[in-house]
């Protein structure tokens, strides 16, 4: 979609707006909004989330305290917004009363401006970077910025009607793009389960489909080809948790980039722009596979590489490196996971887990090379896929910040799609 921009425009005064719109009025944002601050009790007013989807009731995540009575009314209508850095793009307007945590400020809009503008304007890109840019705190990466400082951020904003149209405008068409990204999720869970069930057949069916199948005698396990070996993780790998390199004081908070790091999320390639903060770090040698104890997550690693205290080694018998991890991605293990504060799955509970192998190395490695192949595919799909998500994610910020600072027209827009 192509947009004129204005015919002309004047300056702002601020590098974070830059040029606007010449007939746009340029005003402190104290000026198109009051603040709320009474105070109210989460048993009279519904406690609310502020979220970066919006405000919504409280989610069952959100952190609980006893300070239920100490907390911030909420109107519908009103616009709400986290003060604090590391919660940036966590705000909207509320379509609910209700209450927030005093961390977040309540802004009242005047008959100056447009509730649906104000939406989309406060929750941009440009507008977030200038919010927190006036914070205030101690700690590098974590300050807030509250209403006192909000309140002097510059803010162009059209007539009434204006804004109503460029709010018409961003909802249908974000609505548009989000139906996209709805549907390329959609079609990365599908990936994701295809990815799942292609590692699970072959991993606890094997290759052939013709193959005869015994009971495996294990719940979870089912039936397995006739001639797989049945027996406990111990019998087939030795436990290498020993290997545990403790940091020094001086060690902990410094980069380590020697070697990649292994955590839940994965690889971290770069490790010099990971600042390490655990107690313990592990180094594994040559030829295990990693097995992350909280959130059962494999990994195949070769070489030296360091990992958190969360984790457990395992060094295979032999050259089946790739057909256990894959087959790792394949077993539910919360069963097996104990523990209520901070569950986790105990070395002995892994060692002692009943699973069934190939007898040869040949059909091990038949096994992991149709997988490598076939997740190969699977995961250039989802890469491509992720990849056009994140593009309709930067277009749709791109056409929001264009639209609530002026750089595009959008009027002419909106009374084409009213004519139609």
């Amino acid at each position: 979609m192509s947009l004129p921009a204005y015919l002309n425009y004047q300056d702002s005064g601020t590098t974070w707006l830059g040029k606007v719109p010449v007939h746009w009025t340029v005003r402190r944002l104290g000026y198109f909004f009051d603040e709320r601050r009474e105070k109210v009790s989460d048993r009279d007013y519904q406690p609310l989330s502020v979220t970066k989807s919006g405000i919504v009731p409280q989610l069952e995540t959100a952190a609980k305290t006893d300070d239920g009575d100490n907390r911030k009314l909420v109107r519908v209508g009103d616009f709400v917004i986290n003060s604090r850095s590391d919660r940036k793009g966590s705000a909207g307007a509320s379509a609910l009363d209700g209450s927030v945590s005093l961390i977040n400020t309540v802004l009242c809009p005047t008959s100056e401006i447009d509730i649906g503008f104000a939406h989309h304007l406060l929750r941009s890109v440009p507008f977030q970077e200038e919010y927190y840019r006036y914070g205030k705190g101690i700690v590098a990466d974590l300050w807030s910025t509250n209403y006192s400082e909000m309140r002097n951020i510059t803010l162009a904003v059209p007539g009434v009607l204006e804004q109503r149209a460029i709010a018409s405008f961003l909802d249908r068409e974000t609505g548009k793009t989000d139906a996209l990204i709805a549907e390329q999720e959609k079609l990365l869970t599908l990936l994701a389960e295809k990815r799942r069930e292609t590692i699970s057949h072959a991993v606890t069916r094997g290759l052939n489909p013709d193959v005869p199948m015994k009971d495996s005698g294990v719940v979870w396990l089912g039936k397995v080809p006739s001639h797989w070996e049945i027996g406990a993780v111990k019998r087939f790998f030795v436990s290498c948790d020993g290997r545990r390199v403790p940091l020094s004081a001086e060690e902990r908070g410094r980069r380590l980039g020697e070697y990649p790091y292994y955590g839940a999320s994965g690889v971290i390639d770069h490790v010099d722009d990971f600042i390490f903060d655990e107690d313990l770090v592990l180094v594994s040698e040559d030829g295990a596979n990693l097995l992350n104890r909280s959130t059962p997550i494999a990994f195949i690693a070769r070489g030296k590489y360091w990992v958190n205290n969360h984790a457990h080694i395992l060094q295979p018998s032999d050259d089946n490196l790739v057909f256990w991890s894959e087959r790792i991605e394949a077993i539910n293990l919360e069963p097996f996971v104990t523990g209520s504060a901070q569950p986790k799955l105990t070395i002995e509970a892994l060692m002692n887990l009943v699973i069934s192998v190939p007898p040869t190395k040949e059909e091990r490695a038949a096994i992991s090379d149709f997988i490598v192949s076939e997740t190969v595919k699977l995961d250039a799909l989802k890469a491509k896929t992720e990849h056009a998500v994140e593009l309709l994610k930067e277009r749709r910020k791109a056409l929001i910040a264009a639209a609530v600072t002026g750089k595009i027209d959008v009027r002419n827009a909106v009374s084409q799609e009213l004519a139609a």
